[in-house]
């Protein structure tokens, strides 16, 4: 009796032990099921967050890079900017000079204005001064005229010579006396005395043509103009034309007899005036 007894025990002692094993089996099933599940799901979302990282770490580059363009693009425009500007000063140094150039081309032409005019002034006085002096008569076989800055006072050939001749007549005298007053007076002009001829042939044995011609006659108003009336012979050229400076057509008797004259020109020094436009006014 008492042995079974020790036998229904152990069974009991078995059976509530074998009952304990499967309930602690069955937690660590579930425990195991439930780990289990979280590890999956951690393992998600660490490969979402590599993922994530993956994506930034590429965000990260393509900003770099862009910064990297911006700073070459920076450089870039900062050299551009600084060679403007090296440019701009020096531009403002041309731009400078050439102001400067342009004031004084201005201030050299006001200057050259300035000679045309006294220039102007004295051929106008000295063409008044001559006009008033000749008479009525005179003015008819005489004609004064200013062109381009030069005086030209235009004598007929029948007033000044003998017929056919190149020798001055006395009836000139008189007009000649009062040309040289007035060159006498305006001792900063130079005087041309130039000879024109029709185109008739000359037919004299000591003449060979209307050159000679010309020639001569402007020759002896020049030695009238020293020797009679006291004209500085460094102030005195004589020169003709022949029939090549016609003012008029040779083909009438009017156009001929106004071809056939002497022109006293009357200039300023030349050498005096080109000194004078030479002297570009000077700069402050």
């Amino acid at each position: 009796m008492r042995k079974n007894f020790f036998i229904v025990a152990a069974a009991a002692a078995i059976l509530l032990s074998g009952c304990a094993s499967k309930k602690e089996l069955q937690s660590c099933r579930d425990e195991n099921k439930s780990l289990t599940s979280n590890l999956q799901s951690t393992k998600e979302d660490l490969a979402g967050k590599n993922a994530r990282i993956a994506s930034l770490e590429e965000q990260l580059k393509a900003q770099q890079k862009a910064l990297d363009e911006q700073k070459y693009s920076y450089a870039k425009l900062q050299e551009s900017l600084d060679k403007s500007l090296t440019n701009a000063s020096q531009n403002n140094v041309s731009i400078d000079k050439l102001v400067d150039q342009i004031n004084e081309s201005n201030q050299y032409i006001r200057h050259l204005v300035e000679v045309k005019s006294k220039s102007d002034s004295l051929n106008m006085v000295l063409t008044n001064n001559l006009t008033r002096s000749l008479s009525k008569e005179e003015l008819k076989e005489v004609d004064v005229q200013v062109l381009k800055g030069v005086v030209y006072i235009s004598l007929a050939d029948n007033m000044l010579y003998k017929s056919g001749s190149y020798e001055i007549n006395d009836r000139a005298a008189e007009t000649l006396s009062k040309i040289a007053k007035i060159i006498t007076d305006y001792k900063d002009y130079d005087v041309l005395i130039e000879g024109n001829t029709d185109n008739v042939p000359i037919s004299k044995t000591n003449i060979r043509n209307n050159w000679d011609l010309s020639c001569l006659r402007a020759s002896s108003v020049v030695q009238a103009l020293q020797t009679k009336y006291g004209v500085d012979p460094k102030r005195l050229t004589a020169g003709g034309r022949g029939e090549y400076n016609p003012l008029q057509s040779n083909d009438t008797e009017v156009g001929k007899q106004r071809n056939r004259r002497t022109q006293i020109i009357i200039t300023p020094k030349l050498d005096e005036f080109m000194e004078l436009i030479g002297e570009a006014p000077e700069t402050k």
